[in-house]
């Protein structure tokens, strides 16, 4: 029989043992129980930077939208109008990177499509409504025309006449202005013409311009016969009064615009004209090749012409585009000015019969010009004191009354042949009208016809 001492022996050991195996169990599940709490731990930090990553970027998504908002979407805007304007980058180029990038540029892509469609809608209604006001204006200005060419045939007093040929050439200038708003807006020039003397049509549009008589033009022509076909006149004669009057603006008064008409080797006309302004810079060298090339004109809207709208060399490229001759502005001239040239392509030009009378389509409006003087009447018994309409000086009889010799003697042109400008004692070949020389002749003529008309009366009367 085993002893008490023997078996509290055996039991305490295994007490112990089984003490030691606790402890061990217990100290592992400790170690366990510590990795967990590290790596939950671990995992709650991540999830706070995550949680505060995504806080960043939320706020960085709002400030990028307020940026878009505020900043990108008004500097596209001015952009669209004029490519001056920048238009501003991302406010965070973290951003950049990311799936909302896309969006943005979405964004963007649409407001350019919307905006752009929108004025392109507004362009067009505002271009219909000048473009019919500018028609309008246009018929009331060629009715007055018509009225100050049937005053100057109807009076003689060079007082009168005077006004009216002031009167007259700033009718043309108004029908100028007018004229060049209406082809912007899509109108034709409003005149067809026949075909026309080449120097006829630098001459005629020079007279139109205020300043004319700085104007000083030149010709080396081949051919004195060559002229531009008539469905090209009007427009060639618009384009280079617009180049003409940009050289007088752009150059002091004192100055002379220097115009050359030039036929080349490939059977072309080249029409340059020459200041001695002050240039243009390559910016506005840039955009005026661009506006008179004819290209763009599809793309070119009012509001992008300047406020108030220059509307010169808009006319002058939709006009390039619709007949086919060619403007360019991008050369300087020989004084350090601005050389425009316009180039009349060979398809475009033709010969004129000089056996038969050439019509001049110089006119600016539609309706004939004034009609003829009429000359003193043949010496003969009872006879009116005025011939025919379509008398002519050298028809006088030599027994006219000695006070006709002093009438300024001339070849007069048909009714029709006689362009807006044209006064009495001025040809076709004259290449610098002059109307204050026109004036005085006329009013010359006027007075010759009064006194010879005077002393025809006297001798019936004797």
């Amino acid at each position: 029989m085993t002893s008490i001492p023997e078996t509290a022996a055996v039991v305490l050991g295994a007490t112990t043992a089984a003490g030691a195996v606790a402890t061990a169990l217990l100290a592992r599940s400790r170690r366990a129980l510590a990795a967990r709490s590290a790596a939950q731990s671990e995992a709650l930090t991540a999830a706070e930077l995550r949680g505060q990553a995504f806080h960043d970027q939320l706020q960085q998504l709002g400030d990028e939208l307020q940026h878009l908002v505020a900043n990108r979407l008004p500097g596209l805007a001015l952009h669209l109008v004029s490519a001056h304007h920048p238009v501003p980058g991302p406010k965070h180029e973290a951003l950049a990177g990311t799936a909302y990038a896309p969006l943005y540029e979405a964004v963007l892509g649409h407001y350019t499509d919307t905006v752009t469609k929108e004025r392109r809608r507004i362009d067009a209604s505002a271009r219909a409504a000048l473009r019919g006001a500018c028609q309008d204006i246009q018929a009331l200005s060629y009715r007055l025309q018509t009225q100050v060419e049937s005053l100057q045939s109807d009076f003689d007093d060079p007082r009168l006449l005077d006004s009216l040929f002031k009167v007259d050439h700033l009718n043309e200038q108004a029908i100028r202005l007018v004229q060049k708003a209406a082809i912007v807006c899509g109108a034709w020039p409003g005149h067809v013409r026949p075909d026309t003397y080449v120097v006829e049509i630098v001459s005629g549009a020079s007279s139109r311009l205020h300043g004319y008589e700085r104007i000083k033009i030149s010709s080396r022509l081949l051919d004195s016969n060559l002229a531009v076909v008539g469905r090209a006149a009007e427009p060639i004669a618009v384009a280079l009064t617009e180049l003409m009057a940009n050289a007088l603006e752009h150059s002091r008064d004192d100055l002379a615009v220097e115009v050359g008409v030039i036929q080349t080797g490939t059977g072309s006309v080249c029409i340059t004209i020459d200041d001695a302004g002050t240039g243009m810079s390559a910016e506005a060298v840039r955009r005026g090749a661009r506006l008179v090339s004819g290209a763009e004109q599809q793309d070119t809207l009012l509001t992008e012409l300047g406020d108030p709208p220059a509307l010169g060399l808009a006319a002058i490229g939709r006009l390039v585009a619709d007949h086919g001759f060619q403007v360019s502005i991008d050369q300087v001239s020989p004084y350090s000015g601005v050389r425009a040239v316009l180039t009349v392509p060979p398809h475009l030009l033709t010969k004129i019969d000089e056996e038969q009378e050439p019509i001049s389509a110089m006119a600016a409006m539609p309706a004939a010009a004034p009609a003829a003087p009429q000359w003193p009447a043949q010496a003969a018994p009872n006879a009116a004191p005025h011939s025919t309409p379509d008398s002519t000086p050298d028809s006088t009889p030599d027994s006219a009354p000695d006070e006709a010799d002093d009438l300024p003697q001339r070849r007069r042109r048909p009714r029709a042949e006689r362009g807006r400008g044209d006064a009495p004692g001025l040809e076709p070949q004259d290449l610098n009208p002059d109307p204050e020389t026109a004036r005085d002749t006329w009013s010359q003529f006027q007075a010759g016809l009064a006194a010879g008309q005077a002393a025809t009366d006297s001798k019936e009367e004797q």
